[in-house]
């Protein structure tokens, strides 16, 4: 059985990632990408579905044993989990080197006290479980082949089949150390190169400590903002500079619950605030990498964006449901690719561009498309803003005039005509002017209630959302409006969970609500971090950070948060590690660092 969502460390190369339980079970792997057909799909299922667990030995039919501890090396996404024995202590150590050739998985298990007993069990299944691959020898090396995949697996340590999964029982004393690694390649390539574990640990700890080195930020919460961007590195496809929002598929919002959708792919909105954060940190390559990735996946067909892209631009995301897998925690279905990818999303034009003209002001080295690309899109949005749209959570029932889309097309348009006032591109700079003080009149009187004193979630609705209290951070508004503390104050009341934590919306439990979807969800915790953002802008600074590192204590003992928290269950849920959690702690931070700076 799967282990709870916070149970999970996270490692990866930049092109796939593993998650690895805390009993030393790794339950999921996508090979060769992040969006890939899972070899190992237990997370999803059960053992049946494919794993590799590596840890002391024990009884048969007991559970493994939980470790002791665990950290990451340093700041880097080297794995260290400790099991204290009756018999002595042992250290595994997981990483995934960043990759120059075939893709590795490399576990070394290290014997620390003692003599201790261990035992690995690998069951490769590839095409999310369903397919059991032919294991067989190749000399030293086993390899699972199966259609157009092979992974192949080297170590010293006897193996032995047996119940279709390869294992391999040993002994380590102090100083001892046994290395496993599993390389994935195309099943009709050449054998991968023999790996080498202990050179390829060093240069994963180098890569790390050079990267990290990069980082610009030294304030009060800097171990947190660290892990964060490590996690957000991680979740960057290197060859393309595409990240993707989760490295995971179906984990649920609600236990038990059908709202569990595929995040392996990069959605404009979450890829653009994830480029606003590194840039603010000091990650300028990244940052350009994103650009160039925009500017492919947009082509010359702007018209026509998507909110969503595979993760080297692809268009097509189909979405399947897998009946074969029963889901974690039977929370069905399990779901491959997002029907959500043939939305209109207004807002996404503001989060692009408002990413756009961040890199601009921060001096990234300008790209002269991306300038022609921001107007085409203002032109489009110009023809199209006072559309009803699914908006920024991706609603399955009717179209509507939801406030934030509105308010993120002023955005769009307001960035785009500091760009013209800069004298950088040419522009109709007074018809825009026009059109941005039209859609700011709109939403005030469309979109404002005035006898409760809130922004509401679209027009005619009575409903809060959490995405107004982005109005502020926006400059929409100013923080001190009337109208933007009223919002903040109604959405703590109506929208808060008893543990003090935000919701995105109303959901409607058994019925069908404003998403089209039955069953609840968790807080959302990116709209929990923006809260703390506006208390903090409107003066109430100790309010915010009291939040802020409450939200902290969400996070599991590695540093990681998943989409969203379970106030009645006291867990963590949805897609796991999320970026649309980790880039608003960033944010979090570095504004309570310049209030704190500044006497707030």
């Amino acid at each position: 059985m799967a282990g709870r969502i916070e149970d999970y460390a996270l490692i990866g190369d930049m092109q796939t990632a593993a998650l690895v339980c805390r009993d030393g079970t790794a339950d999921w792997l996508c090979l060769p990408r992040f969006d890939s057909h899972a070899a190992f799909a237990g997370l999803l299922g059960t053992e049946e579905h494919g794993f590799w667990r590596i840890g002391p030995a024990h009884p048969s039919g007991a559970a493994p044993p939980r470790a002791d501890r665990r950290r990451y090396r340093g700041d880097s996404l080297v794995l260290e989990s400790e099991w204290d024995t009756p018999r002595g202590t042992v250290r595994i150590i997981d990483f995934m080197p960043p990759r120059d050739g075939a893709p590795q998985l490399i576990r070394i298990v290290e014997g620390v006290s003692g003599r201790v007993p261990m035992r690995s069990a690998l069951r490769m299944r590839f095409s999310y479980g369903r397919v059991v691959p032919w294991v067989h020898k190749v000399g030293d090396r086993t390899v699972a082949v199966a259609g157009p995949d092979s992974v192949w697996l080297d170590t010293t340590a006897d193996t032995f089949g047996k119940d279709l999964t390869t294992y391999s029982d040993f002994t380590v004393s102090p100083g001892e150390r046994v290395a496993f690694t599993i390389s994935w390649q195309p099943s009709h390539g050449e054998p991968p190169a023999f790996p080498d574990p202990e050179g390829s640990l060093e240069a994963t700890e180098e890569f790390w400590r050079e990267w990290v080195s990069h980082c610009t930020y030294h304030g009060p919460y800097r171990d947190a903002v660290i892990r964060s961007l490590i996690t957000l590195k991680a979740l960057t496809y290197a060859p393309t500079g595409g990240i993707v929002a989760a490295p995971t598929t179906s984990l649920p919002e609600e236990i038990g619950g059908v709202r569990n959708w595929d995040y392996r792919y990069t959605w404009l909105r979450d890829a653009a605030i994830t480029l606003s954060s590194l840039l603010r940190t000091g990650y300028r390559e990244e940052a350009r990498a994103w650009r160039e990735w925009l500017l492919r996946a947009v082509a010359g067909d702007p018209e026509n964006l998507q909110i969503m892209y595979g993760i080297a631009g692809e268009r097509e995301l189909g979405e399947a449901e897998l009946p074969w897998l029963p889901g974690y925690e039977n929370s069905t279905p399990v779901r491959v690719g997002n029907g959500a990818a043939g939305q209109l999303q207004l807002d996404v034009y503001g989060e692009m561009i408002e990413a756009l003209h961040l890199a601009h002001m921060t001096g990234l080295a300008r790209n002269d498309y991306a300038s022609v690309l921001q107007l085409r899109l203002i032109g489009y949005l110009e023809d199209h803003w006072n559309e009803p749209d699914e908006g920024i959570w991706e609603v399955r029932g009717p179209r509507r005039h939801f406030v934030h889309s509105k308010v993120m097309a002023w955005v769009a348009v307001d960035r785009t005509i500091k760009l013209i006032e800069s004298g950088d591109v040419d522009g109709p700079l007074e018809r825009w002017r026009e059109l941005r003080d039209d859609i700011h009149r709109d939403v005030c009187e469309k979109g404002y209630d005035k006898e409760r004193n809130t922004f509401t979630q679209s027009y005619g609705s009575k409903e809060l959302d959490a995405s107004l209290l982005l109005i502020p951070q926006m400059g929409f508004l100013p923080p001190d409006d009337k109208r933007v503390i009223g919002t903040i104050e109604a959405i703590q009341r109506e929208l808060s969970t008893p543990d003090g934590f935000v919701l995105r919306y109303p959901t409607a439990g058994t019925d069908a609500g404003v998403d089209g979807l039955e069953g609840d969800e968790g807080a959302f915790l990116a709209c929990s971090f923006w809260l703390a953002d506006d208390l903090a802008m409107i003066g109430r600074v100790d309010e915010a950070r009291q939040l802020f590192e409450k939200l902290l204590g969400l996070r599991n003992d590695l540093g990681l948060l998943a989409e969203e928290w379970d106030s009645r269950l006291q867990r963590q849920v949805g897609n796991f590690p999320q970026a649309f959690s980790h880039v608003p702690l960033i944010d979090t931070a570095l504004r309570l660092t310049a209030s704190s700076a500044f006497g707030g």
